[in-house]
Formats: structure tokens, C-alpha cells, sequence
């Protein structure tokens, strides 16, 4: 923290939060308000907000059964599940064990370059100065989370239709299909003629597109699903 300047007093509370939380355990508050010239006041606040964000995300993560995550990842573990794409930022998916995936607003342990769209984990990324600019670009760098307002990652985006356009079948898990653009996702395989599994307790805009709908949450449907697929596999 010592030499760190403050080039834009101005800078948004979550940021102060990103940069204060993990340094805040080592060097103290008070001592990290100083070297950043931030008014203890507005640091506090930004503390207490991330605090609270994070406690929020912990309560979340026990709450992963939900959609059952350790299923997808076993899914795709036995070769039956070939990509996730997904508009959480909880990093669950990771957690679980799955590998391929693409986050459509990005991920909260992650920070981003918003030039070059390089990232780090959020304990490894140390700013210099702020805000933050990337060592690669000199462009900056924020929480990797896709904010109000900001547009998705080019490199994100590419790879969700890229993924689309390579699709035969889809499992809508647990979606509005209200949202776009992710919600046309869907709707690239279905024109290209693959298949949508929608596992959902409620009706949506693509239901009427789906060759099957399983009407439960993910956590229950999933589990059930995952047998019968390993059943049928074992026929073959």
C-alpha cells in the first residue's frame, strides 16, 4: 500500500472496496487510508458495503444445490455436458469442478482489463496507482462483474456464439429467456437445428421451442436426468 497514489478522488465506492478489502487485513484501515489519501469515512463506508457483498456471496455459495453445479460439472466430467454458459458470477462452476465455461458477466474473484479484456484473480492484482491500469495496456482495470450500463466482453460474447454455432443440443437451466443477449443463444441452435431441454418450473418466451421441458428446479431435475443419460450411455 505505501506509495500508492490516488489520481481520481472520485473513483466509485466499489472500487475503493476492491482495492481496501484485501489489503485492509494486512496493513490496517486507518494506515491504507492514509498512503491512498482516501477520507476514512468514505473508506469505512466502502469496507462495510464489500463486507457485506461478501457475506452475501457466502451465504450464496451454501446455497449451490440449487442448481446443482457438482451435477453439471459431473456431466461434463463423463464427456455428456460440452460447455456452460452462464450469466453468474459466483465462480461456483470452477468450485464444482467444471472447466469449460463461459461467464457472461463475468466473475467477482476476477479482475478485468476493460482494453485488452486480460484478468487476474483479485488477490493477484496489485495496483499501482489509481485507478487501477493494466501492465500490459496502460488500459483500466476493474472488478471483472459486468456492471449496469457496461457492455459485455467482446471475448465473452465471441465465445458464446461461438458455442452456440457449434451446439446440437442445449440445457436451459433455470433462465428467464427475458435477457438478451443471452437469450438468443438459445435460439441460434434451435434455427440451426439442435435441440432445447428446458429444466424449469416455470413457463418462458422459448418453452414452446423446446423438444422436451422438465418442469422442477435444476437441483432435482438434473440429479434424475444425469442417471437416465448414464443408463442410456451404458446401453450403447
Amino acid at each position: 500500500a505505501e506509495g500508492l497514489k490516488l489520481s481520481n478522488p472520485r473513483c466509485d465506492t466499489w472500487d475503493l472496496a476492491y482495492v481496501l478489502l484485501p489489503e485492509s487485513r494486512e496493513y490496517g484501515l486507518s494506515r491504507l487510508t492514509a498512503s491512498l489519501g482516501i477520507p476514512p469515512r468514505q473508506a469505512h463506508r466502502a469496507l462495510d458495503d464489500a463486507l457485506l457483498a461478501r457475506d452475501l456471496f457466502v451465504k450464496l455459495a451454501a446455497m449451490a444445490g440449487e442448481l446443482d453445479v457438482y451435477t453439471l460439472a459431473e456431466m461434463e466430467r463423463r464427456g455428456y455436458l460440452k460447455h456452460i454458459i452462464t450469466q453468474n458470477i459466483d465462480n461456483l462452476h470452477q468450485e464444482a469442478g467444471s472447466d469449460a465455461i463461459t461467464e457472461i458477466h463475468g466473475n467477482r474473484t476476477k479482475m478485468r482489463c476493460v482494453n485488452c479484456v486480460r484478468r487476474w484473480g483479485r488477490d493477484e492484482f496489485v495496483p499501482k496507482d489509481m485507478p487501477p491500469r493494466c501492465p500490459d495496456c496502460e488500459g483500466l482495470v476493474k472488478s471483472d462483474t459486468v456492471m449496469f450500463g457496461e457492455p459485455i466482453p467482446p471475448d465473452a460474447l465471441e465465445s458464446c456464439f461461438r458455442e452456440a454455432q457449434r451446439a446440437d443440443a442445449v440445457l436451459l437451466l433455470g433462465t428467464s429467456a427475458a435477457v438478451y443477449p443471452a437469450a438468443e443463444f438459445p435460439v441460434i441452435v434451435y434455427r440451426n437445428g439442435g435441440k432445447l431441454i428446458e429444466v424449469n418450473p416455470q413457463e418462458t418466451p422459448l418453452s414452446e421451442l423446446c423438444s422436451a421441458v422438465l418442469r422442477a428446479p435444476s437441483g432435482e431435475a438434473l440429479p434424475a436426468l444425469l442417471e437416465q443419460v448414464s443408463k442410456l450411455a451404458a446401453g450403447r
